[in-house]
């Protein structure tokens, strides 16, 4: 007896990428601008932050979880990375004034997302709560948190090393581009990897996963780190510019340590984190 395979499975698989297909030829059809250089590299940018949220996304519902809480929190980065970049940490008790340079900024972006996402998971698994509500509840948290950080003013002039992470090329293609190649390359892992392979355990079955040995709840915490979104906020932003805010910018200008805002280029161009200016004439880089 002769045994046929249905080709249907093998449609059903690839479904997304036809539709995929049917839209672009679609729309060629109806545009001659679309099937353009200019309009590819275009689209691949835009997208390239949707492609880093949503291949932490990825690694979280292959633990049969889900996450409300990623564009909240993407924003909440986004908007402490540029802050401190552009206005640092004033301490005006102390005379001092804290400058973060672009690596330390985003630094402070990713612990900031990271430690949301660990937060995340440390509820869902020490509350045993269901990840739609915890992860809703985040979303409002977030999202608070990013309307006091930024007063609902936005944040400009960050400069041309700020805006070349999302407006800028290398080697031909656009910076965001090689971001999320980067990030998207991690899911690859997931099949050569232990962990990977815990992960996958977790989501076909969390209790024979458990029973197997498996630490459940530290594979979760750990997926929660870079699959809330969060950290991937720190990296972009559009034209040099996000959502924080014009009023802490006034603040920051009206404190005495303004003046320590004359060393800001030269430090932010340097290899390190961090800088603090004092009354004296110069300032430190950690």
């Amino acid at each position: 007896m002769q045994l046929t395979l249905s080709p249907k499975p093998s449609l059903a698989r690839f479904q997304s990428l036809i539709a995929l297909f049917v839209l672009c030829l679609g729309i060629s059809l109806l545009s001659n601008k679309f099937l353009t250089v200019n309009n590819l590299w275009n689209v691949l940018r835009q997208i390239s932050v949707n492609v880093c949220i949503s291949t932490g996304m990825t690694l979280v519902v292959l633990t049969a979880g889900i996450d409300l809480s990623v564009g909240s929190v993407l924003a909440l980065a986004g908007a402490i990375t540029a802050g401190l970049f552009r206005n640092g940490i004033p301490l005006e008790n102390a005379d001092l004034f804290i400058g973060f340079t672009l690596l330390g900024a985003m630094l402070a972006g990713l612990l900031t997302g990271s430690a949301l996402g660990w937060f995340n998971g440390w509820a869902i698994t020490r509350f045993n709560l269901p990840p739609f509500v915890a992860t809703l509840a985040m979303l409002t948290i977030a999202r608070g948190l990013t309307m006091l950080w930024t007063g609902g003013f936005p944040i400009t002039g960050l400069g041309d090393s700020f805006t070349y992470l999302g407006t800028g090329w290398l080697l031909g293609i656009p910076v965001p581009v090689w971001m999320s190649v980067v990030v998207a390359s991690a899911v690859f892992l997931t099949d050569k990897t232990r962990l990977g392979r815990y992960i996958y355990a977790i989501g076909g079955s969390e209790s024979a996963a458990r029973l197997s040995g498996v630490n459940v709840e530290g594979v979760k915490r750990t997926v929660s780190l870079p699959g809330r979104g969060g950290p991937w906020g720190a990296c972009w932003s559009r034209r040099g510019s996000t959502r924080p805010n014009r009023t802490r910018a006034r603040a920051t200008n009206s404190t005495p340590s303004r003046l320590s805002l004359s060393a800001a280029p030269r430090c932010r161009a340097g290899v390190g984190v961090c800088w603090v200016r004092c009354k004296g004439p110069s300032s430190s880089v950690y």
